[in-house]
């Protein structure tokens, strides 16, 4: 017997180590950092088990996955709070000692959870505990690994990206200095790129590295909490009638979300990739090929119109690699939406004072942990991604709407009160916690308008009719299974005949029908009105929507086929699982047409986010690795400011120092004042070409310059009016490059 279960742990533990030994051989000396981050999670997971457990009782794991997040979101959010107050300095020690405060927290809450005899680890379903963790680590890596094809922090808007995270890694305050604006800070949703460099520094790891990494650690999590949380979905709605082959439909339908959520395109892959081209061939034309932006750049592109939109999804994001702040979000987002679901399923099961007994009632509705969390996270939207608090405050708002009407039996003056109490209370918490950010932004919103285009109706279904037709078939099968036999048919006893998971479906695909609906309608207006109106308003709204869908779609499909008996809503179901499964493929396409042969790791790269530096500015990058090794704090270094989505602020972007000016419209839109950004592009000339040296030396004082980068784009810019001589005698030549004629000034103040 003793063998028996010697070979039988080794053959449990063999994936682990066969992932840990092929990440070695895949990552090669990147291994090292990706290991820190994945065993950082790891702990953090195990520390913070005491609270999450109890948070999400109800699941087999006790939430093990999302314990990771909420620690990541709880010392990190409680690090920046208590830095932007300036009780503490942004550095690694303080990082590492708010971490520890919040483990010690956790520490008492499982002490006073073993007083009481609460059970907050899953002891019982170590085996699903195990399998997650293979999970996470195998899409952590797969995703690592191809970022090391294509790993530069150029192209799109990863200089802006990248360049925030170097320059919160040089701050000790939040918000750091704006590195395109040397004379304000950043004001725009940092959020995303903070937690990157808090995770940066807590592991004392190099940015340079974790750039990349950053973006795979959302896109591992992209994958496992889905899974997580439709396993559980399906786990609840099959009860005790998971026997036989049903034993294996919560682990497969938690695949199909975490697929679809993570790696899957949509429909315009399949039409266009697939369908269209076969037609073409049928008919003896030349088949189009298919580019992967194109799925996200459909209405308004094809065919081509004044009314360009956006509407990305995150497998998309993880393959170009930005880290932009709704990138970093995700997983965010995920853990509210994991916690509504976990907060319905406890309230659902527990018994609490009636409105007979006011003072008990009250508080027993005002101070669940479930709500006040949704409160922090929400409250942290703003300053991670801001479209992503209003979209999620209107879904924990019709969660809370829909569980109350189940509560309080329909009766509507109880369910109103106590709605609006608990929205009441999660807005207050969530305008609180994020005070030190909103004090010192100015917003870039400038109105609500009604949409003057409209998407053309084939657009819409190839985007977005998979999903809208599965959910709303399954509301309409809901419906008239559930009120067919009633004789009162009122939307109480409509909620009240749904098993907890079928009606969390429900609310989330329906959310997500309503953000595909909302841009048809209306439009947040912004400096993009030309063509590009809404853009922004599509692009923020549908994403979310493509996650929430994503969700409800792996759900739905498990009930028409493993649940539903009729034969036309298995066809259906089907009909539904073959086309979601088609757009997985995108995965393969985007893949091969950014990463080129992932099949042959001798073509690894590495994830080194600046060594591109090297081929594409070659006249610089010596210059900017002296920059950055020899500059400490966020003095201001002069470098020719360009339009965005350029070469232009190569520097400021590689090493986090601020410049005078930096990607204009990316000002423009921080900033919304376009003739302070024209004066300061007219003295930044001014100070490379004038042949003035008073006028020089009083704008070199007047913007506290301390270094003068003469470079590439200087001279491309500036060509024969660059004033070489007068900006040599502005101070010390502290670098030059003889081979490319670059240099760099350090200006006498004296």
């Amino acid at each position: 017997m003793k063998r028996e279960n010697i070979i039988k742990t080794i053959l449990k533990l063999a994936p682990a180590l066969l992932l840990a030994a092929l990440s070695a051989y895949l990552l090669k000396g990147d291994v090292w950092t990706f290991w820190t981050w994945w065993l950082l999670a790891a702990v953090l997971g195990v520390v913070a088990m005491p609270l999450t457990g109890r948070l999400f009782r109800t699941f087999d794991d006790r939430g093990w996955m999302f314990s990771k997040v909420l620690m990541v979101m709880a010392a990190g959010f409680l690090t920046w709070f208590l830095v932007s107050v300036k009780i503490l300095r942004f550095t690694a020690p303080v990082c590492i000692g708010v971490t520890v405060l919040c483990a010690a927290v956790c520490v008492l809450v499982l002490m006073r959870q073993q007083k009481k005899g609460r059970e907050c680890l899953p002891l019982e379903h170590l085996e699903l505990v195990y399998w997650e963790e293979i999970l996470f680590f195998a899409l952590f890596l797969l995703w690592t690994y191809l970022a090391g094809f294509h790993p530069a922090a150029y192209g799109t808007e990863k200089f802006m990206d990248y360049g925030f995270m170097e320059a919160m890694m040089r701050s000790e305050t939040l918000p750091a200095v704006d590195l395109w604006y040397s004379q304000g800070n950043i004001n725009y949703y940092y959020g995303g790129q903070y937690f990157a460099v808090f995770l940066t520094k807590l592991t004392g790891t190099r940015v340079e590295l974790t750039y990349n990494l950053m973006r795979t650690f959302v896109a591992g999590f992209a994958f496992i909490l889905p899974f997580s949380l439709v396993y559980q979905m399906v786990k609840d709605r099959l009860g005790h009638f998971r026997v036989g082959w049903k034993r294996v439909l919560p682990p497969v339908t938690g695949l199909v979300a975490g697929i679809s959520v993570s790696i899957a395109g949509n429909m315009h892959y399949v039409v266009y990739a697939w369908i269209l081209p076969l037609i073409q061939k049928l008919t003896g034309q030349e088949a189009d090929s298919y580019w992967f932006p194109d799925a996200t750049r459909y209405i308004g592109y094809n065919p081509d119109v004044d009314d360009k939109t956006i509407h990305e999804f995150p497998c998309y994001s993880f393959v170009l690699g930005d880290l932009h702040a709704h990138v970093v979000n995700i997983m965010f987002v995920l853990l509210l939406l994991g916690i509504l679901y976990a907060w319905i399923c406890c309230v659902r099961r527990e018994d609490f004072p009636t409105e007979e007994e006011p003072r008990n009632f009250w508080l027993s509705q005002l101070l669940m942990p479930h709500l006040l969390l949704a409160g922090v996270l929400l409250g942290m939207f703003h300053w991670t991604n801001y479209w992503d608090f209003v979209i999620y405050f209107v879904v924990t708002g019709g969660v809370i709407l829909f569980t109350n009407t189940i509560l309080f039996q329909g009766k509507g003056r109880w369910i109103l009160a106590v709605t609006a109490a608990q929205a009441a209370e999660i807005f207050g918490i969530a305008t609180i916690v994020i005070m030190p950010f909103t004090l010192q932004f100015q917003t870039m919103v400038q109105g609500v308008a009604l949409a003057k285009n409209h998407s053309l109706p084939h657009q819409l279904l190839i985007l977005w009719g998979l999903p809208a037709v599965l959910v709303l078939s399954f509301v309409i099968v809901l419906l008239v299974q559930k009120l067919g036999p009633l004789e009162k048919k009122t939307p109480y006893r409509f909620l009240a005949s749904l098993k907890v998971p079928d009606m969390f479906a429900v609310i989330i695909g329906l959310c997500a029908l309503g953000l595909v609906l909302i841009p048809e309608l209306v439009y947040v207006r912004d400096i993009y009105e030309n063509g590009n109106a809404r853009a922004n308003t599509m692009f923020k709204l549908t994403y979310q929507a493509y996650i929430m869908f994503a969700l409800a779609m792996a759900y739905v499909l498990f009930r028409f086929l493993a649940v539903f008996r009729k034969r036309i809503l298995k066809v259906i179901g089907g009909a539904g699982l073959f086309l979601l499964v088609c757009t997985w493929a995108y995965f393969g396409n985007c893949v091969g047409a950014w990463f080129g042969n992932v099949l042959d790791p001798s073509q690894y790269r590495g994830l080194n986010a600046t060594a591109f530096l090297e081929t594409d500015f070659p006249e610089d990058a010596a210059g900017i690795r002296w920059l950055k090794e020899n500059i400490g704090g966020s003095p201001v270094v002069l470098e020719a400011n360009g339009d965005s989505y350029t070469e232009y602020e190569r520097v400021s972007a590689m090493t986090g120092l601020p410049t005078i000016l930096g990607w204009y419209v990316h000002e423009w839109l921080w900033r919304n004042d376009v003739s302070d950004l024209n004066a300061k592009a007219a003295d930044v000339e001014a100070i490379y070409t004038s042949g003035d040296q008073a006028q020089t030396e009083a704008l070199l004082e007047d913007y506290d310059v301390s270094y003068i980068f003469v470079g590439s784009c200087e001279r491309s810019k500036y060509g024969e009016s660059l004033n070489h001589d007068m900006l040599k005698s502005m101070g010390e030549i502290v670098f030059q490059d003889e081979t490319y004629e670059t240099y760099i000034v350090r200006v006498d103040k004296s």
